[in-house]
């Protein structure tokens, strides 16, 4: 009788997990990667890198939009490490683009271009930075779940009494506040 290795299922499902999360990253970084080529195809190429520094701007925000957003819509898990592993990973990862920012700087410190190689890789690092803070703040704005409060009265409007008691429960506050251990 042959030997059969014996696989756990948590191994099993494991290695399911992930062979789906290379999927996701492989199929949102192909089309990550396509967006960044038509914007690079669109936009005209002008001495200072335009298109890249343009697409690391965007995608720096929605990196930050996307992480908070998520964390404070989607309540599964699951599903949002597989939305964020095809969206950030994958899509935004395939459209922004450090190598080429990298490349882009080396090459115009070779044409001698110093000055605008400085000013492009400062730009993108300060604009880059400010895009992502941005983009967690609108993040942490759109992604709250908001209480249901239901009009009990004739104007169709939530009673103070319901408002007052989703602020004692601290509903209204930004995920990141709940998440710090403060006590509501």
């Amino acid at each position: 009788m042959p030997h059969t290795p014996l696989v756990s299922p948590v191994r099993k499902a494991s290695r399911h997990a992930f062979a789906v999360s290379v999927s996701l990253v492989f199929a949102g970084g192909a089309c990550g990667a396509m967006l960044r080529d038509i914007v690079t195809l669109i936009v005209p190429a002008y001495r200072f890198p335009v298109a890249i520094f343009a697409i690391n701007i965007v995608g720096a925000f929605i990196l930050g939009w996307l992480g908070e957003h998520l964390l404070g819509k989607v309540p599964d898990p699951v599903r949002r490490e597989r939305l964020r592993l095809t969206f950030g990973t994958g899509v935004m990862g395939g459209f922004t683009t450090y190598s080429s920012f990298a490349a882009d700087s080396a090459h115009l410190v070779a044409q001698g271009y110093l000055d605008i190689a400085v000013l492009y890789a400062l730009a993108s690092v300060v604009t880059g930075l400010a895009a992502c803070a941005l983009g967690v703040w609108a993040g942490a704005r759109t992604g709250r779940i908001t209480p249901a409060l239901t009009p009990v009265n004739d104007a169709d409007e939530p009673t103070s009494e319901l408002l007052e008691e989703a602020a004692d429960r601290d509903e209204f506050a930004a995920p990141a506040a709940r998440s710090n251990g403060e006590e509501s």
